[in-house]
């Protein structure tokens, strides 16, 4: 068996370091991109459901919609 220096363990613990920041940075775009898609998804689905509200007169759904789509903006700061 082969065994390493000091000096190419230490390389090697560096670039694995490296390579693991590079993946955390990776997934954390990927979760950033999904959560903003499923956050766009979900204000479109409550607007089209609120002017659904507003075209059957339903003021009860559009109130309960409305508080539900400030919500939604409340907690994502949009």
């Amino acid at each position: 068996m082969k065994e390493n220096s000091y000096t190419e363990l230490m390389k090697s613990s560096a670039m694995n370091k490296k390579k693991l920041k590079e993946n955390y940075i990776l997934d954390l775009y990927i979760e950033m991109f999904l959560t903003e898609i499923l956050l766009k998804a979900e204000k479109e689905s409550l607007l089209a459901r609120i002017d659904k509200a507003i075209d059957e007169r339903n003021k009860e759904n559009f109130d309960l919609l409305s508080e539900q789509f400030r919500e939604l903006s409340k907690r994502f700061g949009t």
